[in-house]
């Protein structure tokens, strides 16, 4: 120990080291396929992902933020990319001069059809098939856990 701060041990180190590795390649990899197929980062996928989801068929820009766990600023690039594109829209909130919303459009939801299928199936290649349904459910746990 340095002082009086409690150093990792070795397999926590790897654990840590691991997941972090683990995602940040992931990503790239699922960031590259996205873009290469479709001219579509992952963060803007994510974007109309959470759009499409979306009960109204549209977020505020704060909750859009809050969902992707992105910074505002950062949820705001990436739909002023996606709405330069012709992706995205965003327009006044319906009784508050200063809220915004984002939307799709209907290409925005053409690409996110069609992005979602090359996307799921780079998640199935990548990271699912790698466990079984049992490691699956008790990654999904762990997560959860990790939550609370």
């Amino acid at each position: 120990m340095q002082g009086d701060v409690k150093l990792l041990t070795p397999v926590e180190v790897g654990a840590w080291r691991g997941f972090l590795r683990a995602h940040a390649e992931l990503a790239r990899e699922l960031d590259d396929e996205l873009v290469a197929e479709h001219g579509l980062s992952l963060r803007g996928y994510e974007v109309l992902l959470l759009l499409h989801e979306s009960p109204r068929g549209r977020l505020r820009m704060s909750d859009l933020a809050d969902q992707a766990l992105l910074s505002l600023s950062g949820t705001t690039r990436v739909v002023d990319r996606l709405a330069r594109e012709g992706f995205v829209r965003r327009t006044r909130v319906e009784g508050d001069g200063r809220g915004v919303e984002a939307r799709p459009t209907k290409a925005g939801t053409r690409l996110f059809r069609q992005a979602r299928a090359t996307h799921l199936a780079g998640v199935r290649a990548r990271f699912l098939s790698h466990f079984s349904v049992a490691e699956l459910d008790a990654l999904a746990a762990t997560w959860e856990r990790l939550r609370a």
